[in-house]
C-alpha cells in the first residue's frame, strides 16, 4: 500500500519504483521517500521549503548512514507491506484523556518502531524526485500543524519502554520528543542570559568573550551543518547551480532563508514552551483540517497569536538597552524572532509578495527551472510565475 496525504503528489514512475524495490527486498516493511515541497506562491512557504531543500536530503543521508534498517517514517509518500503492518502496527488507545492519553495523534514513527520490532526493515530512499507535498502558506498555519505534532510526539513516552524495541527506535522516539521538550531550555537560556548580563557590571563579567564567541560559532556550525553541506554541493556542481536559478539567485535565496530561519526558530521555541506550559491546564490541539490555500493574515490575528512572543522579545531587548546595549546583537539571535513574530506572520502571508518572489526567482526550486511532467499537469501558480523570469 502506498500512503498519501491529501496534499501529496507522486508520479506513476515513482510509485512503480517503490513497488519494484519492495518486490526485490522482501525484508523491507516500510520504504519512505524523501518528500520535498511543491513550488509555492506563498512567501512563507517559498522561503521555508527552500530551507528544507537545503537541509533535508543531507540530514536524511547522514541519519540513514547510522539508523540503517531503523529508518524514518513520516506517514505519507511511503509504501507499506500490508501483512506485517496489519499484524504488528495496530496502535492502542492510550489510557487517560488528552493531551497524553486517547488516540495517538502522531502515529508514523511509532508504526516504524513497531514494524522494525517485528523483524522487518524500515528504510528511506533519500532522492528528491519521488514525491512532493504542500507546505503551510502562513506562519499561523505552520504553528497549528506544529502544535498537533507536538502533542502527538509527547505521547511517544508511552512507547519508549516497550519490550523487544530496537535501541535505535527508542532513540528516535526520545529524540523526537526532545525536539519539543528542548525548546524551554533555549528560552530559559535567553532569559537567564539577559538577566545575568543586565545584573553584571560589564557583559564580560558574565561570560568570557573569547569563550562565548567560540561556543556560539560551534553551535551555529552544528546548527547549519546540513544546509552548509548542500550549499557546497550546489556551488560545486554547475547543473545544480542552474537548477536553483543560477549562482546569484541561489546565494540570495540562501541569505534570505538564513535570516528567516534565525527568526523562525526562536518563535517556535517560544510556542513550544507556551504549549507545554498549558498542558497541565488542559490545553489540547485536535487534528482538524489544514488550510493550504494562500491567504492573508491580519495584524489582529497575528497579535492574538504572538503577543506573548512579542512581550518576551521586547522585555529582553529593552532590558539590555537600559543596561548593556552592546549585548543586544547577541540577544537578537534568540530574542529577534519573538520580537518580530507579528510583522513576520503578516508580511510573509501577503499573496502579492509571494508572487513577486516567484517571479524574481528568490527561493527557486529545481522543479521551477525544469518542471517534471507530473507537476506541469497541476498548473501551479508558482510554476507559471517562474516561467516569466
Amino acid at each position: 500500500m502506498i500512503v498519501l496525504d491529501a496534499d501529496s503528489v507522486m508520479t506513476p514512475a515513482a510509485m512503480l519504483r517503490l513497488v519494484r524495490i519492495m518486490q526485490a527486498e522482501p525484508r523491507i516493511g516500510i520504504l519512505q521517500t524523501l518528500v520535498t515541497g511543491l513550488p509555492s506562491a506563498s512567501a512563507f512557504a517559498r522561503v521555508f521549503q527552500f530551507g528544507m531543500r537545503l537541509g533535508m536530503r543531507s540530514y536524511t543521508l547522514g541519519a540513514a548512514s547510522w539508523q540503517g534498517d531503523c529508518g524514518p517514517y513520516w506517514g505519507h509518500n511511503a509504501i507499506l507491506r500490508l501483512a506485517p503492518f496489519i499484524e504488528h502496527c495496530d496502535l492502542p488507545v492510550l489510557p487517560g484523556g488528552p493531551p497524553l492519553g486517547g488516540h495517538v495523534l502522531s502515529h508514523d514513527q511509532i508504526e516504524a518502531a513497531l514494524m522494525r520490532r517485528s523483524g522487518y526493515d524500515v528504510r528511506v530512499l533519500p532522492e528528491e524526485d519521488l514525491g512532493w507535498e504542500e507546505n503551510p502558506p502562513t506562519l499561523l498555519e505552520y504553528l497549528r500543524r506544529d502544535q498537533r505534532w507536538e502533542q502527538g510526539t509527547l505521547q511517544y513516552g508511552n512507547f519508549l519502554f516497550l519490550p523487544r524495541m530496537k535501541i535505535v527506535s527508542r532513540f528516535q522516539l526520545a529524540f523526537a520528543m526532545l525536539m519539543f521538550l528542548g525548546s524551554p531550555a533555549w528560552i530559559g537560556m535567553l532569559l537567564v542570559g539577559v538577566l545575568a548580563v543586565a545584573a553584571a557590571p560589564m557583559p564580560a563579567d558574565f561570560i568570557d568573550p573569547a569563550i562565548g564567541s567560540a561556543l556560539m560559532i560551534i553551535i551555529l556550525v552544528m546548527w547549519f551543518a546540513p544546509k552548509i553541506a548542500t550549499v557546497l554541493d550546489v556551488l560545486t556542481r554547475p547543473p545544480l547551480r542552474h537548477a536553483f536559478g543560477g549562482t546569484a539567485r541561489f546565494l540570495a535565496s540562501v541569505a534570505s532563508e538564513t535570516i528567516f530561519f534565525i527568526l523562525l526558530s526562536p518563535i517556535m521555541w517560544a510556542s513550544h514552551s507556551l504549549f507545554l506550559a498549558g498542558l497541565p491546564f488542559g490545553k489540547v490541539v485536535g487534528w482538524i483540517g489544514q488550510v493550504r490555500d494562500d491567504h492573508t493574515v491580519s495584524w489582529s490575528a497575528a497579535w492574538q497569536q504572538f503577543w506573548p512572543h512579542t512581550l518576551l522579545g521586547a522585555f529582553c531587548v529593552g532590558l539590555l538597552a537600559f543596561t548593556h546595549p552592546s549585548a543586544i546583537p547577541y540577544a537578537l539571535l534568540i530574542a529577534g524572532g519573538p520580537l518580530l513574530a507579528v510583522p513576520l506572520a503578516v508580511l510573509t502571508a501577503i499573496p502579492s509578495l509571494g508572487m513577486t518572489l516567484a517571479r524574481i526567482g528568490l527561493g527557486r526550486l529545481p522543479e521551477e527551472t525544469s518542471p517534471p511532467v507530473g507537476l506541469n499537469a497541476l498548473s501551479l501558480p508558482a510554476l507559471n510565475a517562474s516561467r516569466l523570469v
